[in-house]
């Protein structure tokens, strides 16, 4: 009988301990995930309302007006609506909660799950080194293209760690990532491509990619972005503006201009009156400014037939230029990715509150970002080199990788981050034009990748191949 009862004593001890345990680690991922919250949204904490940004307006006034707009997606302006009752807080928390368990599954499917201070120390540095807190902070779906990256390779790679709710849950932040931007879906679908092309070379001894359900993934954010402007909006379409953003780089890069030159004075060219402006004009000011001759021809609307004509004529006519033009714009976008914060350039944002959300109007003007209280040139001293100092050393980990003893789906990692910066750039120089924020919002993937790096590398080599992390 005291055999049975000190085993039974035994049984309960271990039970209890069992339990305590399990009750310190949920109150240390409780504490890690309160803590990666605060810091994922503290620029919004700190500046005293969401970040915005001149195109802020244009999205959450879509639902509102019920009518589309150039590049604004109404999908991504019902989102944003969502969060008006509570000042937006609650799209900052969703961006800032959707990134914490992207970074918390890739902890764990790489074998570092189950570890909250580990998940908190890289959102800290994160943080602190990168854009990322500045974009789950922002009203923009900026956030939504990391996002969408880590979603894909993940179930390209890593699908076997997860579960099948997980798989569903990654692809439908694919499919929201396309339906908010369309941007997103030549990011993702060149991403699958390159994934393809990938598996099919031996030599870089890559894991094979299960392409099959982000392929879904995008089929179907594809498909939703004209079924949800109809359903917003009343128009089965995709987004307007990709021939605008073009023909705004074009004009930019002098090869309009040039186009006038050759054919002006021509009655056929409704262009030819403003010859003069367009060669002075550039993109930004040719889409955005209300009097430039886009808009006084009609916009998107009214200007699209001849902006095509005009776009197709000068492939014809000056293809090499076309050629070394975009080319010279493809490096400026992978040279460019200082953090943005718009601080002058609201106007048409804060325009957008007076007239639909006026109630958030004193909060939003006593913002620091309102004030000019945000000194982005301090940010940039960190995030600059910490983005440049990554992206190379994913180049040289991939280049090393064999005496670096680079996990496959490590390697697959760097590939897939590198490929992402490369078509992330060539689709915004080409299609519109170099902006720092379009590349800045993927640089902070090349600082998390090095971290896993880093962190693989000291598990193998100071604690032993078959140790585990504390």
């Amino acid at each position: 009988m005291a055999d049975v009862a000190a085993t039974g004593l035994a049984a309960q001890g271990e039970a209890a301990l069992r339990a305590a345990t399990r009750q310190t680690t949920l109150a240390a991922w409780a504490l890690s995930s309160v803590a990666m919250l605060v810091l994922l949204a503290a620029p919004a904490l700190w500046n005293g309302f969401p970040l915005i940004f001149p195109d802020t307006g244009g999205y959450f006034t879509r639902p509102f007006e019920g009518t589309l707009h150039l590049g604004r997606s109404a999908f991504f302006g019902l989102f944003l609506d969502a969060g008006i009752p509570l000042a937006f807080w609650p799209i900052v928390v969703a961006q800032a909660a959707l990134t914490i368990w992207l970074l918390i599954l890739m902890l764990r499917t790489h074998g570092y799950g189950g570890r909250p201070w580990l998940a908190l120390g890289i959102v800290a540095v994160l943080s602190a080194a990168s854009s990322l807190p500045w974009l789950t902070s922002l009203l923009l779906p900026d956030i939504w293209f990391p996002a969408a990256v880590l979603s894909l390779y993940l179930l390209a790679f890593r699908s076997g760690a997860v579960a099948p709710w997980e798989r569903f849950a990654l692809g439908g932040v694919i499919a929201f990532a396309i339906v908010s931007h369309m941007a997103a879906a030549g990011l993702c679908a060149g991403l699958l491509l390159t994934g393809w092309l990938f598996g099919g070379i031996a030599r870089l001894n890559l894991p094979k990619p299960r392409l099959g359900f982000a392929a879904a993934a995008v089929a179907l954010g594809i498909v939703l972005c004209p079924v949800s402007n109809w359903a917003i909006t009343g128009t089965f379409a995709f987004t307007p503006g990709g021939s605008s953003f073009l023909f705004g780089r074009l004009v930019e890069d002098g090869i309009v201009s040039r186009y006038l030159d050759d054919r002006c004075p021509d009655p056929s060219l409704s262009l030819c009156p403003y010859k003069r402006i367009v060669a002075e004009d550039d993109a930004d000011g040719w889409l955005w400014e209300p009097d430039s001759p886009f808009h006084k021809l009609g916009g998107w609307q009214g200007f699209g037939a001849e902006e095509s004509k005009i776009i197709v004529a000068t492939l014809e006519r000056y293809p090499w230029l076309h050629v070394t033009a975009a080319l010279n714009d493809i490096v400026d976008q992978l040279t460019s990715f200082q953090t943005e914060v718009s601080l002058e350039d609201n106007a048409p944002t804060l325009y957008d509150f007076r007239q639909w959300t006026p109630q958030l109007m004193p909060s939003l003007m006593s913002a620091r970002q309102q004030q000019g209280r945000i000194d982005v040139d301090l940010l940039n001293r960190i995030h600059v080199p910490a983005a440049a100092l990554a992206m190379a050393a994913l180049i040289a980990a991939l280049v090393f990788r064999r005496r670096l003893k680079i996990k496959p789906e490590l390697a697959a990692l760097c590939a897939t981050v590198l490929a992402t910066l490369v078509i992330n750039a060539t689709i915004c120089a080409v299609f519109a034009h170099a902006v720092d924020r379009y590349q800045s919002r993927l640089t902070p993937l090349a600082l998390l990748t090095v971290m896993l790096l880093a962190i693989d590398w000291w598990r193998a080599t100071r604690l032993g191949a078959t140790s585990d992390l504390p």
